[in-house]
């Protein structure tokens, strides 16, 4: 079983109806009960999810999902949450159960094709006979689609292997194995303080660690006080340092010129969001105003620290940095705000427990409200006069950075 995380799996998201068979079709495909399956409408209300290996492809992520047809004010909530699973997933299943379409499950499936989000139909309950109508009207839109029975287990085993070869095989831009060739060295500065987790390293730091060491690199890890023992004691200058961006400052000062430096966050806003966007972003922060709102959102929900890095400091370097009187808000988990157009600016986190398509929906919901967005590590290092520096390796987010200057 592999062990990648969540944000790094292709989602497919089952979506249908209620009734229509979407949790019965979820523990079939992964050969378990995950899922509770009832007779009763609305039986499934927050997505479930569902890590496997669909082989031969790799590691995915299984979504059940609320019907797109639930009722009252709770079922609007839930439809709310599919449709933005939806506009997250990779790819979609849409289960109907050998009915003729419904007006809703045709808006469904022209909705993803405007998504550009590939679906596959799947005619559930097919024991009970061959529906000719639907299976015409599907032909007749070009509809790709799959029959099974989740009471007999017929073309469970086909199904997984029509979604294997179907699944989009765009491949993630790297995250630092562009940047790296064998045996070069680089150098990762990773602090202990009091937001590291006891035990273990944070998701980028871990990450970089296997690529670097994928493209057989030579790793040093170090914490920012022993960085110039480090130095002094290699025979050659490190290809690359990448550091926490909140050690920016110490590590550039014990860094000579020479030596190309970024930080993890910087690395994650590349492999998962816009690097260039973001850098365009930094204009507006030395355009802000008194009474300027700012949001600052982070994907995950964690126990605030003292001196958290979210709600403490970056506030706090918002405001000496521009010296305004800002009004700031902090979110967390996987939902912005409705009313995002209401801020003139969003300091987003590395985004390293969302996909990368749940990232770029974010930018892309910025961008509609026309709110700029910035990236933690992007930010940091331009309030302590870190960037252009630390941009300096990707020639992408370096020359964004000449545009606005």
């Amino acid at each position: 079983m592999s062990n990648a995380a969540q944000s790094e799996r292709l989602h497919i998201a089952f979506i249908g109806k209620r009734n229509a068979g979407k949790s019965s079709l979820v523990n079939k495909f992964i050969g378990q009960d995950l899922v509770i399956v009832s007779e009763i409408p609305g039986t499934t209300t927050d997505p479930v999810k569902k890590s496997m290996e669909l082989l031969p492809f790799g590691p995915v992520v299984l979504i059940d999902t609320a019907g797109i047809d639930d009722t009252g004010e709770l079922g609007e909530k839930r439809i709310i949450k599919t449709i933005k699973i939806i506009s997250e997933a990779d790819f979609a299943l849409v289960v109907e159960p050998r009915e003729k379409l419904s007006e809703q499950e045709r808006n469904l499936i022209n909705n993803l094709k405007e998504l550009g989000l590939p679906c596959l139909v799947i005619i559930n309950k097919s024991d009970l006979g061959i529906n000719y109508e639907l299976i015409d009207e599907l032909n007749s839109a070009g509809i790709k689609f799959h029959p099974v029975s989740c009471k007999n287990d017929e073309g469970i085993y086909e199904l997984k292997e029509k979604v294997s070869s179907l699944l989009p095989s765009e491949e993630n831009p790297s995250l630092i194995g562009d940047l790296i060739k064998q045996h070069d060295i680089i150098v990762l500065v990773v602090p202990i303080d009091l937001g590291a987790p006891k035990g273990r390293l944070i998701m980028p730091q871990v990450q970089t660690i296997r690529e670097a060491l994928d493209e057989d690199a030579i790793v040093v890890v170090a914490k920012d006080k022993e960085l110039r023992a480090v130095l002094s004691k290699l025979s050659q200058n490190p290809k690359l340092i990448v550091t926490d961006s909140q050690a920016i400052m110490r590590v550039i000062a014990d860094v000579p010129d020479e030596i190309q430096l970024t930080t993890f966050s910087i690395l994650m806003a590349r492999l998962k969001g816009d690097l260039p966007e973001y850098v365009r972003g930094l204009k507006r922060i030395d355009e802000l105003k008194n009474g300027d709102k700012v949001l600052i959102a982070e994907a995950c929900s964690h126990h605030a620290q003292e001196d958290d890095i979210g709600k403490v400091k970056i506030p706090r370097w918002l405001r000496l940095h521009t010296k305004k009187n800002l009004e700031i808000d902090v979110v967390n988990g996987h939902d912005f705000p409705e009313n995002i157009s209401e801020y003139k600016l969003i300091v987003h986190c590395g985004g390293c427990m969302l996909t990368r398509k749940a990232m770029q929906v974010r930018i892309k919901q910025a961008k509609y409200m026309n709110v700029p967005i910035v990236n933690y590590g992007v930010a940091i290092s331009y309030m302590h006069g870190a960037v252009p520096r630390a941009l300096l390796p990707f020639s992408e987010a370096f020359a964004a950075w000449k545009s606005i200057n």
